[in-house]
This record gives structure tokens, sequence and C-alpha cells, in this order.
């Protein structure tokens, strides 16, 4: 089999431009959206001490040198996030950042290591406020891509329909029969008891596996694969054991404000009601640094400066949506690849 010729050659571009071109229409029509509700768009910096505390996200790691040829390790970030929280406590009330992001492992249809992130965030707002912006901005990328329905392989959507609102313990129930809130009390979780529920549903275990990688595999195979067809989903009030970045929900502390968007079968967004407190947030990226070292055998450094803004952040919601995957939904497109103006270099392998 011959190898695919370079996205540069004028062919193989020419096939692509209609997906730039609408690219490049939801993108303009997103920042007017912004602008009429009094948003400002930033531009917070792409080299950092941290590139975030989340175990499974992998970073790109490089050195910066100084006059005096001086060394210091830092990274590409993986998400604008604490940058934008920084603003927050700085003031800013309402800001939005179409931010180039950083992902080392992560290569496949949906994936590329380098890619475009949207995050917004509302200062003294609540996150369902976030819901309802998701309604309007994925009807927004439909008219500016002129479409009525949004498609990934074979499922397909009509973006202007509600969305369904679903909790990750109704979707546990409804989708794999398992009680999810039977192994959860606060931040505590039972893994013998949400390990047996997995396996009388067909889910695969091993010995070794923790709460949270029985809860990921459940997700993944029995949940995630039904959601976003014929209309959005919001999958809400994700276990608060695995939303480090979010605040326990009022209604009940087993869960967070949290909620992730779906459409076509495919995760779009993921939004928080955000935590401020900054003790607790130490205690919990210190937790996600523990178990990525576990895991993965490294550990990124914890951002001291965005842990001391914590404590002068007012209340928010904040959510972060994969824009390259929108434009892909909204023009069809079957990979990431073909929604990117100049496309990453080929993964190792």
């Amino acid at each position: 089999m011959s190898e695919p010729s370079p996205w540069w050659m004028p062919a193989r571009h020419a096939d692509r431009r209609p997906f730039l071109l609408a690219r490049g229409r939801i993108a303009a029509r997103m920042r007017q959206w912004f602008g009429e509700r009094d948003f400002f768009e930033v531009e917070t910096g792409i080299l950092q001490r941290s590139p975030g505390n989340e175990t499974h996200l992998h970073a790109f790691a490089t050195e910066l040198r100084g006059s005096d040829g001086a060394t210091a390790l830092r990274y590409l970030r993986t998400s604008p996030e604490f940058a934008c929280k920084k603003l927050l406590a700085a003031g800013e009330r309402r800001i939005f950042d179409f931010a180039r992001v950083f992902r080392n492992r992560e290569r496949t249809a949906l994936h590329a290591p380098e890619f475009t992130m949207l995050e917004w965030y509302r200062a003294n707002e609540t996150y369902d406020v976030l819901m309802q912006d998701c309604a309007d901005l994925l009807a927004l990328a439909s008219e500016a891509a002129a479409t009525k329905r949004f498609t990934f392989r074979d499922r397909s959507i009509d973006p202007a329909l509600p969305p369904e609102r679903l909790s990750v313990a109704e979707a546990f129930q409804r989708h794999a029969g398992i009680d999810l809130l039977a192994t959860l009390s606060g931040q505590d979780t039972d893994c013998e008891a949400l390990t047996a529920a997995a396996q009388s549903a067909g889910v695969q275990t091993t010995h070794d596996d923790t709460w949270g990688d029985v809860f990921s595999r459940v997700l993944v195979e029995k949940v995630e694969p039904q959601l976003g067809f014929e209309r959005i989903t919001i999958l809400d009030e994700y276990p608060a054991a695995l939303s480090s970045l979010a605040r326990p929900s009022p209604r009940d502390p087993r869960v967070a404000e949290r909620f992730e968007l779906f459409a076509c079968g495919v995760e779009l967004a993921n939004a928080f009601g955000e935590l401020n407190d900054p003790v607790e947030q130490r205690r919990r990226l210190t937790q996600e640094m523990a178990e990525k070292e576990r895991l993965y055998g490294e550990r990124y450094p914890l951002d001291e400066e965005f842990l001391a803004a914590l404590g002068a952040m007012p209340s928010a919601s904040g959510i972060a949506l994969g824009f390259d995957r929108l434009v892909m939904l909204a023009t069809g497109a079957s990979r990431i690849d073909q929604v990117l103006w100049t496309p990453p270099a080929d993964a190792v392998g």
C-alpha cells in the first residue's frame, strides 16, 4: 500500500479546503457571539512551569535557557485553564481563549498532539449557564457550516434540538445496570463493589484496577457510545473523586458540579463549577500526581502561582471545548487532520 501524499500537495489540500474554510467561518461567528455577550478574548501563554496536573494527561517538556546559560525545565501547556483562572483572580469576569494546546501520547482520528481548545469562563455565574452556552454555540456552528446535521462516521444528530441532560449515575443505571452512587461516599470509593457490578455488566477488569480504572472502562465501553444520538447529551454530575478541579455539588457531595458534552458519541466539552479552595485544590492535585507517578513513573510540578491565585478567584464556572472536533462534526470530516490547516507530523511508528 502506497503512503498517502503530504498534506501540502495541491490535490490533497483541495480535498481538505472546504473543511478549513468552514473552520474559519465557525471561529469568526463564535468570536462575534462572545463579543455580543461582553466576553473578552485573551491569549494565554503556552510555555509554563506546570502543564497541568491530571493523572492521564501527558505533556511535552522543553528546556528554558537563560542568557547566562542556566537552564530550567518548562512544559507546553495541556490547557489554558490555570492561566485563565489567574485572570479571573486578577479581576476579569468573562473571558474566552482559542488556545493552542499540546498533549503527548494522543494520536487517533479524534486526537492530535497539537490542537485548539476553546475555553471560556464566567465569574459569579453557575455552571448551568454553560449548558445553554453549549447549545447556542453548537447551533451557531451548524449555521456557519451551512448544515442542519452533525455527523461522525455512521452517526448523525440535529444540533438545533434541546440537549438531553443526564446524570452519570442515571447513565450507568440505564446503559450498564450499575448503581454507581452505591459505590461512593464523598471522596471515598468502593472498588470491590464497582468491580463486581462491572463484571456483571460484561466489562472485563484486572486484579490491580482502581475504582477510577473500572469507572473509566464502564464509561468508555457501555455509556459513551450511547450518548449524543438525535440530540446533544449533557452528561452531568461526575463523581467528585474524579473531578479534581470541580467543586462538590451542594445537592450531593458524592458528585461534582461537572458535565461533559457529547454529540454523535464524541466527547466535545468538559465543564466545571470551579473549585476555588486552594488547600483542597493542593490536596487533590498532589493526589493526582502521586497516581501519575505510580502509573507512568513521572509527575509534574504544581503551579504555586495558580494555587495562590485561587484564594483571590471569585466563584466561577468554566468549560473547555475541543474546537477541532466541533468543526469535524459540523463539516462531516472523519479525521481531525482534515480540519487542521497544517496537520502535525505523523506519530512515532
